[in-house]
């Protein structure tokens, strides 16, 4: 999708601290973090959010679902983390291209 700010990073358009990258979706600390370790897991494919996903993208969904705890792990959260996914203007979703939002390693600001 031409415009969209992750597209962009995951075209290497725009530069990301990348931590995690593979066929199907790539992981990069926020610019703006809300909690000591906040990152971003994005679709490598652009999918703007949950109502765009279908059956087709069961799979998927499911690989980054597993794949968020390593991910997590690596980062140091080894006590737990949030996971948010917003969706639409209802969801407080700022950028179209579906990020689940991973946060933990102390207090949060301005992520109720």
């Amino acid at each position: 999708m031409t415009g969209c700010l992750f597209c962009k990073i995951r075209d290497g358009e725009i530069p990301a601290e990348i931590i995690y990258k593979d066929e199907d979706m790539i992981a990069f600390k926020d610019i703006h973090p809300k909690a000591p370790v906040h990152f971003l897991v994005i679709p490598q494919r652009h999918i703007a959010n949950l109502f765009e996903v279908n059956a087709d993208d069961e799979g998927l969904l499911g690989r980054i679902q597993l794949t968020i705890p390593t991910i997590a792990r690596e980062q140091g959260l080894d006590s737990g983390f949030r996971t948010v996914l917003n969706t639409g203007p209802g969801g407080h979703q700022e950028v179209y291209h579906m990020h689940y939002h991973v946060l933990g390693g102390g207090p949060f600001t301005g992520f109720n």
